[in-house]
């Protein structure tokens, strides 16, 4: 004889959203240099190589990161930028990422 079942069933995907699943979900964060909308990229859903503005390195698919562009509703889908998490975190305590020749000073 099989348990009985005590709760009922309900179909477990009746409320998902086909694309908040796949992109996640967008929240507008305060920084110093303004507001930004912030989506967090799961692995799965990361398909191409990106490079992150904050350490200028390669996000290779299948990396979670996330997408931030300004919250101010102008810009368009070229103000988007994919960030590691961990430089968008760490972004107001860095300098921006110079490019410099191999024979160019340090300083």
């Amino acid at each position: 004889m099989s348990p009985r079942r005590n709760r009922p069933r309900r179909d477990e995907n009746a409320n998902l959203d086909a694309d908040r699943v796949r992109q996640g979900v967008a929240s507008v964060q305060q920084w110093t240099d303004g507001a930004w909308q912030v989506r967090g990229i799961g692995a799965g859903a990361s398909v191409k190589t990106y490079r992150c503005p904050g350490c200028n390195q390669e996000i290779p698919p299948g990396v979670a990161h996330l997408v931030a562009w300004p919250a101010d509703g102008l810009g368009d889908l070229t103000d988007r930028r994919h960030w590691h998490s961990g430089c968008w975190r760490a972004r107001e305590r860095r300098g921006p990422a110079v490019q410099r020749g191999r024979g160019a000073p340090r300083y």
